[in-house]
């Protein structure tokens, strides 16, 4: 099912399953999110719960055994319960059962929302852990996909932004997933990149160590039509390699990948979050159109 909230300058509409954010448009009727189109990628902003990125060897472990888990969790492919709806805000609640219990031994609570303020969109995570003794161990992040431009034509003559004074340093993944040891350099012109899809042939661009808190995405005079807001630890920029797809990914990540050299059990993961029994995590990105 699909839910609406609008103001006098967005609508936005949002999927029951994986309470994911499924079109925004401006008060003109402009889309700015990519439609889900399989034949370059099915997805148009999915939330990454319990996990994000890869795992070695698709398992994580925890308390002695070892649970075969997919790239990026399990939330996206779940049915979310509408929570509460006005019309500038909404939310969903996923929670823990026995189905998530056998891949993922631990209870949860998961609230999605997504408040219209403007020009801009909020998006909340809480992540409560209802157990009485055990801590929740996870990683959420977002995936949301940009029309690049949005009037179409192609990434090229595009720009991606960072408010950085000097360059991006960021990292690879390799062929299983994982994130490689070597560092790269993204050199920036006022803090610009011009964009083309084979930036984007080795997969994302992961950027560590929260070198900036705001990117965005630029038409061919630099003006920005989209920017995401967060504070998150780090981020990965995205499209599909070879394949020349119309959108770009900017994803705000409380979590990442495992390391290409990483053995340890998941209470030792780089970047991962834990919540105490009874506890909530709370954390917010902000999407702004224009």
């Amino acid at each position: 099912m699909i839910y609406t909230i609008q103001n006098g300058y967005l609508t936005a509409q949002v999927k029951t399953k994986g309470a994911e954010l499924c079109s925004l448009k401006d008060g003109q009727g402009t889309e700015f999110l990519f439609d889900a189109n399989p034949a370059y990628w099915g997805r148009s902003a999915p939330v990454l719960f319990p996990f994000v990125g890869s795992l070695k060897n698709k398992a994580f472990s925890y308390g002695g055994r070892s649970y075969p888990m997919g790239q990026h969790g399990f939330a996206r492919d779940m049915e979310f319960t509408l929570l509460e709806q006005g019309k500038q805000e909404i939310w969903f609640r996923l929670l823990s059962d026995e189905e998530t219990l056998q891949k993922y031994p631990f209870s949860f609570v998961l609230d999605i929302g997504y408040r219209l303020e403007g020009n801009e969109v909020r998006v909340s995570w809480k992540v409560h852990n209802p157990d009485r003794e055990k801590t929740l161990y996870f990683s959420i992040g977002a995936h949301p996909a940009f029309l690049c431009p949005p009037a179409g034509g192609g990434m090229d003559g595009c720009y991606l932004g960072f408010d950085l004074p000097g360059d991006l340093s960021y990292r690879l993944l390799n062929a299983q997933g994982l994130v490689t040891g070597e560092s790269h350099t993204l050199p920036l012109k006022g803090g610009c990149y011009p964009l083309s899809p084979g930036l984007f042939d080795h997969d994302a661009l992961l950027v560590e160590g929260r070198q900036t808190g705001r990117v965005w995405l630029a038409d061919r005079e630099k003006k920005p039509f989209v920017t995401v807001a967060f504070d998150a630890p780090l981020f990965g920029v995205w499209s599909p390699a070879g394949k020349d797809a119309p959108f770009v990914c900017i994803e705000p990540w409380y979590g990442r990948c495992d390391g290409e050299n990483f053995s340890g059990d998941l209470t030792k993961r780089e970047y991962g979050n834990n919540v105490a029994p009874g506890e909530t995590f709370r954390a917010a990105y902000q999407i702004i159109i224009g």
